[in-house]
């Protein structure tokens, strides 16, 4: 139980506060019903065998788990007061960075240089030094842990088990257990996960008293060493100064409960004060007893590699000192805390570059063999026509989504396409992109006003991937059906009208009115009906269309749609580096940096075309259905997109004044 607690300590801080008092609450239960138990049994062993010492080898393990259990309730006093700390600190740093780097005017392009990707190494940095795991793991009260796991277990193995076990007439104990002489086996596995967990716990401790004497190294100050910081009792401070909430109406009995509070939360004070200097004094104990020892070996080793060291220091300092020192400026220590070493801030910035790495290995072919295929981004402005009659009053809006799904359904109905190895390359290209796409979707729309049309996304293009059905139509049938392409198109036109006017006809008016609010079958059915009378309406005007054709033209649009909303990608990018909630924070940069090493090719193929002529384009020079399109895609255009287009615009206005 002590290896089990000294591993939980750490897990405390990816908690919130309610789930740290329920866990620490319910730790405290499981112990002293442990502890309980364990007496009882050896109460009754102790009556059963004269001359055993089960009272004294009971003693240790049982006043361990007491003793965790106390430090454990001393860490979660102090964690939300770490976590505002932490929080505070990232702030300011975090505006430091925005003003050196301008990591949103960056975050608005599709340009991922050198200079962002240091920038989002420092929110890198600041995620992981200030991630409260992390933090609980360099504490002094979970180093402390440690230390009362490698007793418990040394006595556990030394003093009891096996040796007490195998003397001489101890058959008796042995036939007394239920497990009888399975019992030998039993205690063998928990030594081993003892042993285990013991040594995975004297690592952090290792860990600990290694920075310390990297800082006693430099300089010793018992003073400020023993200190006491304001985070480890602030909490209890503030409970014992404030006023009780309880309505009591009597003066007398409300000021005798202040003063009982008073002292009994003094006395918890004095418990906390005593636990820390405690654990300061077993981490820089040891760290006292091996500095010498380090300052030898390090002066000896100096002497025999001065010429090494000296040219070794000139290559560094020639290849990006700077950024490093730059870099250690984002790392988030609590007040009184050592600074960590720099081979560990290099290697917490080396995770990030093999996070890179590990991106690119999952990078998406199938999209990335489909983008080559974009060509200026027009399928944005031809897949939904202003010359398409509406079939309600309300029209609900676009997302990027959607229009994939739908276009995609078309292209794997058409005649003799459905079996064929490039509709099957698309679907996967589509699969690929859609992750992709809800990714930037979710990050860009987080109070959730897309969230219906998302839905019905996600329904039909279950049905579509798994089954080849829309909404319960066989698209294979289809496809069989249909002699050629405008049959296609018709058939699943009609199928989604008749879906709306059902709708329509069955369903209050008030409920109409809002189509944020239609069922997600109607909204994919609204989506279809559109989308397949634009090409309908464009099949007319180019006389006929083969399914080959149409295909390769959808394959186009649905390319040119993905390339469009991939240019969100490094905002997006930015902004999971910027995660708000600290116990998510490094889970989203983690997510961030992968993103990036996985979106780096599509991010540098979009790179290479010039799509800033597209977005600048100046409206009189668009069609009516594209200005339709751009109407219905306009909630879904980056905010600095349609600026540039509205300044294009006056410029125009003002030179033809």
């Amino acid at each position: 139980m002590p290896t089990a607690m000294a591993h939980f300590m750490s897990s405390l801080g990816s908690m919130k506060d309610k789930e740290i008092l329920m866990n620490v609450v319910a730790l405290g239960i499981l112990v002293i019903t442990i502890v309980v138990n364990i007496w009882i049994q050896v109460f009754q062993l102790e009556s059963l065998s004269h001359g055993t010492t089960f009272v004294y080898d009971q003693m240790v393990p049982t006043i361990s788990m007491l003793v965790l259990l106390v430090t454990f309730a001393s860490s979660a006093i102090t964690l939300p007061t770490i976590k505002k700390s932490l929080e505070s600190k990232y702030q300011v740093m975090h505006k430091a960075a925005m003003t050196e780097e301008r990591m949103v005017k960056r975050g608005q392009d599709c340009r991922i240089d050198k200079q962002m990707i240091i920038g989002m190494k420092k929110y890198w940095l600041m995620a992981e030094t200030s991630n409260p795991q992390f933090v609980m793991a360099r504490s002094v009260l979970c180093t402390t842990s440690s230390v009362i796991c490698l007793f418990s277990t040394l006595y556990f193995v030394f003093s009891f088990s096996l040796v007490d076990l195998l003397k001489p007439g101890t058959e008796g104990l042995r036939s007394y257990s239920v497990y009888g002489n399975n019992i030998i086996w039993i205690l063998i596995v928990q030594i081993i996960g003892m042993v285990v967990g013991t040594i995975v716990s004297l690592c952090r401790w290792f860990t600990a008293v290694r920075f310390k004497c990297l800082m006693t190294c430099r300089r010793i100050n018992f003073r400020e060493e023993l200190k006491i910081e304001a985070h480890w009792i602030q909490a209890l401070v503030y409970w014992r100064d404030s006023f009780s909430g309880l309505q009591i109406q009597d003066n007398k009995c409300r000021r005798y409960l202040h003063d009982a509070k008073w002292f009994a939360l003094t006395f918890f004070i004095g418990v906390q004060i005593m636990m820390v200097i405690a654990s300061k004094l077993l981490l820089l104990s040891p760290a006292l007893l091996i500095t010498p020892f380090i300052l030898f070996f390090k002066k000896l080793k100096a002497q025999r590699l001065s010429r090494l060291t000296t040219s070794n220091n000139d290559i560094k300092s020639e290849s990006g000192g700077d950024t490093e020192l730059n870099l250690n400026r984002f790392v988030l220590l609590l007040d009184g805390e050592a600074e960590l070493p720099e081979k560990t801030l290099k290697n917490i910035c080396g995770q990030a570059d093999k996070v890179i790495e590990m991106g690119k290995e999952q990078k998406p072919q199938n999209l990335i063999h489909l983008l080559n295929r974009f060509g200026n981004f027009s399928g944005v402005t031809e897949f939904d026509s202003f010359q398409v009659p509406s079939l309600h009053s309300q029209e609900p809006p676009n997302c990027w989504s959607l229009p994939l799904v739908t276009l995609t359904s078309i292209v794997i109905s058409l005649p003799n396409i459905v079996n064929n190895h490039k509709a099957t390359q698309l679907m996967s290209s589509v699969r690929e992109g859609l992750s992709l796409v809800n990714l930037i979707e979710k990050t860009l729309y987080k109070n959730d006003e897309l969230l219906n049309i998302r839905n019905a996304t996600e329904v039909s293009w279950v049905g579509i991937a798994l089954y080849r059905k829309w909404q319960g139509l066989d698209l294979r049938r289809i496809s069989l059906k249909c002699k050629n392409v405008k049959n296609v198109l018709q058939e699943l036109s009609s199928n989604a009208e008749r879906k709306m006017v059902e709708f329509k006809r069955t369903t209050d008016v008030f409920l109409t009115d809002y189509p944020l609010n239609w069922p997600t079958n109607i909204i994919a059915a609204n989506s279809m009906y559109r989308i397949c009378q634009t090409i309908l309406l464009s099949c007319q005007d180019e006389k006929e269309q083969t399914a080959d054709g149409l295909f390769e033209r959808l394959s186009i649009m649905i390319a040119d749609i993905l390339a469009a909303c991939f240019t969100n990608l490094a905002r997006v990018i930015i902004t999971m580096c910027r995660s708000n909630a600290i116990e998510e924070r490094e889970k989203s940069v983690h997510e961030a940096f992968l993103l990036l090493g996985k979106t780096g090719q599509i991010l540098e193929l979009l790179q290479q075309q010039e799509w800033r002529s597209w977005i600048m384009i100046k409206p009189h020079t668009l069609t009516s259905g594209a200005l339709h399109s751009c109407r219905v895609i306009m909630i879904i255009l980056l905010p600095h997109q349609l600026q540039v287009m509205k300044q294009r615009k006056v410029r125009s206005q003002v030179r033809s004044k």
